[in-house]
């Protein structure tokens, strides 16, 4: 799994598997059905930290045949794959003159993935854009989900994890297509100064408590920089830790437990991790 998520971290799988259309998805995931086989679906990979053991269960990825990326000009929606990259449904808006994404510029992952975690900012996050929602439920087929029928949260829906997001419809904003180019390059700017592009990670690695930093914290804490091996926390964003060259899983793990000890001694926040977590015992 280290060659399918952004970490660069991770055992193997007991099946990879990649369905291009819906019929084999559905084909796959009743047949993992009839095997007892568990099932994890993953878009990039981006907020994922899997065991240096692997996972014993099949994981599944959507291919081609879920990566359209449609404009509707009659109502001003795109229709998105769930295998669509966030970066190509902003520069399509842009394209369009449509406004609402240029907080996603630089987001790593799909669409399907920044739906599972309401991806966004402080301010301004993907379930804001959301229409519809359409997934499947093995054994039972299609679900179709209106935005109001899913509660969106800091960093997490409502969407069952038994289900496979295919697709949505994300509304838009009529905008100036040069405002829209000046606010992706100052969000694009940035990311680039404030966060470890340079170096594998999951991106944030604990969600930001109410009214409070998590990079703050953790450098008045004095971990800002601490190592374990291959794995380290940022020297730039302490709120990241990065792959600094053949870092193990266990090895973040060991930091990301050493900052919410650390925190909670002398805080008593209880940080909450903001990675997904695989293969790891319950």
């Amino acid at each position: 799994m280290s060659r399918h998520t952004t970490y660069r971290i991770g055992g193997p799988a007991r099946y990879y598997i990649q369905a291009d259309t819906l019929p084999s998805l559905t084909r796959v995931t009743e047949a993992l059905r009839a095997w007892g086989v568990p099932w994890v679906a993953l878009g990039k990979g981006s907020n994922l930290l899997v065991s240096d053991e692997g996972f014993d269960g099949a994981v599944i990825t959507l291919g081609r045949g879920f990566s359209a990326c449609c404009y509707n000009e009659d109502v001003a929606t795109f229709s998105v794959g769930s295998a669509c990259r966030l970066s190509h449904v902003v520069r399509e808006a842009f394209s369009h003159g449509r406004a609402g994404f240029e907080f996603a510029v630089g987001t790593p992952g799909t669409v399907g993935g920044a739906l599972r975690m309401n991806a966004g900012t402080s301010r301004e996050y993907i379930g804001s854009r959301v229409c519809t929602v359409t997934t499947l439920r093995p054994g039972t087929g299609l679900r179709r989900y209106n935005a109001s029928d899913i509660e969106w949260g800091y960093r997490e829906t409502s969407l069952p994890y038994d289900e496979i997001v295919l697709e949505c419809e994300l509304s838009t904003n009529e905008g100036n297509r040069e405002e829209i180019r000046m606010r992706m390059e100052r969000s694009l700017s940035r990311r680039r100064t404030t966060q470890p592009l340079a170096l594998p990670s999951c991106g944030s690695v604990f969600r930001n408590p109410e009214r409070e930093s998590v990079g703050r914290l953790i450098e008045n804490v004095g971990l800002k920089g601490a190592s374990c091996g291959g794995a380290q926390i940022s020297e730039l964003h302490a709120n990241f830790i990065v792959n600094r060259g053949g870092a193990r899983a266990v090895e973040v793990l060991a930091l990301i437990h050493a900052v919410q000890n650390a925190v909670a001694d002398r805080y008593g926040i209880e940080l909450v991790p903001e990675v997904r977590f695989l293969g790891f015992p319950q």
